[in-house]
């Protein structure tokens, strides 16, 4: 039988967050966000390491006082806006696998998105092993409305255009083509295929992971972060690390 992949886990928190300040470590139903992923991390059995990628010293703790690794500092020039997450990824490959031995895959955790399950990330695994000519996995949700048929543009002279064309050939809701977004709930990649992509990462040969949309929530402001509170606070999402005894 061939050996099962080892997994790298990566959990990316940068310190310097404009549109919530401190956003990766504020509080998410009792603990900080960042907590989440290394929560849902050591609950799977396919991580066989996870760690911190931070540039912040006040993450960092909280992410060791919450038991993650931080075996690194990452470096000032990868802690900007316009920093690509490929970069990211490519530096903590270089700092714990130089030699290319290690790790087979690269999970992404973003802590702004904490919905993700154990059962999610058990399933990115299957569909990325089944497919060897597969790059990776991503996970994405059916949006509430159809972008093909809704989505639309005011033009300079106040008159909406729509923003898909071919949205005006449909007339019936139930013919139009189901469209998915990526959600960021997970990423999982070939550690091959990270070494060598482009900052423009999605290739032509990702497979999808659907997740419900409820679970796809994704924290960039306070108002997100009200939101998450309130979606697992009332039950209308459940996460392992927060009903377990």
């Amino acid at each position: 039988m061939p050996a099962e992949p080892r997994t790298l886990a990566v959990v990316p928190a940068r310190g310097g967050s404009k549109g919530l300040p401190d956003k990766n470590i504020r509080t998410l139903a009792g603990m900080p966000l960042i907590e989440h992923s290394l929560r849902l991390a050591a609950l799977c059995p396919e991580i066989a390491r996870t760690i911190v990628s931070t540039d912040s010293e006040a993450i960092a703790e909280v992410a060791r006082r919450a038991g993650g690794e931080v075996p690194f500092s990452r470096p000032a020039e990868l802690g900007a806006d316009g920093t690509p997450m490929a970069a990211v990824l490519r530096h903590a490959l270089a700092e714990l696998d130089p030699d290319g031995g290690a790790f087979d895959f690269l999970l992404l955790l973003d802590p702004t998105s904490p919905g993700r399950l154990p059962s999610d990330v058990a399933e990115a695994h299957r569909l990325l092993a089944a497919r060897p000519e597969a790059d990776g996995v991503v996970a994405v949700s059916e949006p509430s409305f159809n972008p093909i048929w809704h989505s639309v543009t005011a033009g300079e002279d106040g008159f909406l255009e729509r923003l898909i064309g071919s949205g005006q050939t449909y007339t019936r809701r139930q013919d139009v083509p189901r469209v998915l977004r990526i959600n960021a709930a997970l990423y999982l990649w070939r550690t091959g295929y990270i070494r060598s992509a482009p900052d423009e990462w999605l290739s032509p040969r990702h497979l999808a992971l659907e997740i419900p949309d409820l679970r796809a929530f994704h924290i960039d402001s306070a108002e997100d972060l009200r939101l998450a509170e309130l979606v697992l606070t009332t039950g209308l999402v459940a996460l392992p690390w927060l009903t377990a005894p």
